[in-house]
């Protein structure tokens, strides 16, 4: 079922038209001879029941909004016009908003796609873009909304790994982009069926859970360090090496085979050490032995 127009006409002209109506009616009532009293004063008292059971034609559409309009249970079409509006007498409504909205799921643990226990919520912005839809192939779309939103997130979270440990494989925490775009299509392809398009969805609480919280985090420390260690390694070796060069291009001293060694070894302590080292003078002879 599909969202279709239905009947409805400007209100503030067809309000003056039963203005006018129900002046014709009281005057014809009012004004009718004894004679003509039964037969007029009948046709008014119908005219104003007419004008009155037209009254309840007249609904407003505001901004942003729809009217779906059914005739006995029959779907009979949806108003978006926005302003006073008349339609069927014989018709019900049914409000719908039309503006986006927005709401953000509860924190859900879930297992990544290693096997960790990590908490996830998400936010997602939506709206109706089919009235038809929402009110009818659902119960409730808000409730549908919610609880699709939650399945798709954590169908999704099991699809990633919390940390990536290749290079190029994306996971929870470093592809932000790459998630957001996966959630937001795994919930809009569950939602297509209740008229409902999905506009944004992002994380908006990723952790570990709090029984391997502290595991994880030692781990994470862990990474670091060896990662500046690398760093820290891979530029003294530069430097050492750089030395080295400068020093025999420049003809400063020659060394042999085992003093470079020695300075090598120096180097690398004073550049990768944690401490400030304490320098020692030599005074004596370069060979001192």
């Amino acid at each position: 079922m599909n969202e279709r127009e239905g009947f409805s006409i400007s209100g503030i002209p067809f309000l003056l038209f039963l203005l006018l109506l129900a002046i014709a009616g009281a005057a014809l009532y009012y004004h009718a001879g004894i004679d003509r009293m039964a037969t007029y004063g009948a046709v008014g008292v119908v005219i104003h029941a007419a004008v009155v059971f037209m009254l309840k034609g007249f609904f407003q559409v505001a901004p942003n909004e729809g009217q779906v309009l059914q005739l006995f249970g029959k779907y009979a079409g949806t108003a978006r016009k926005e302003g006073l509006r008349w339609t069927n007498p014989f018709y019900s409504k049914q409000r719908l908003s039309l503006r986006m909205r927005n709401f953000e799921s509860g924190k859900l643990k879930v297992n990544d796609s290693d096997g960790n226990p990590i908490e996830i919520a998400a936010v997602v912005v939506w709206q109706v873009i089919d009235t038809a839809e929402a009110v009818f192939c659902v119960d409730d779309y808000e409730n549908y909304v919610h609880i699709q939103t939650e399945s798709a997130l954590r169908q999704m979270a099991q699809s990633y790994p919390y940390d990536s440990h290749e290079e190029g494989v994306p996971s929870l925490r470093s592809h932000g982009d790459v998630i957001n775009s996966h959630l937001r299509d795994e919930i809009h392809t569950r939602l297509g069926k209740a008229g409902v398009e999905v506009i944004e969805a992002r994380i908006s609480h990723l952790a570990y859970a709090q029984e391997i919280a502290q595991a994880m985090l030692q781990r994470q420390q862990a990474g670091a360090i060896i990662a500046a260690r690398t760093k820290i390694v891979e530029g003294a070796v530069s430097m050492v090496e750089m030395a080295l060069d400068q020093l025999a291009k420049r003809g400063v001293v020659q060394l042999d085979e085992e003093r470079k060694a020695a300075m090598v070894s120096n180097l690398l302590v004073v550049l990768c050490g944690e401490r400030g080292t304490q320098p020692v003078v030599n005074t004596g002879t370069l060979y001192n032995g």
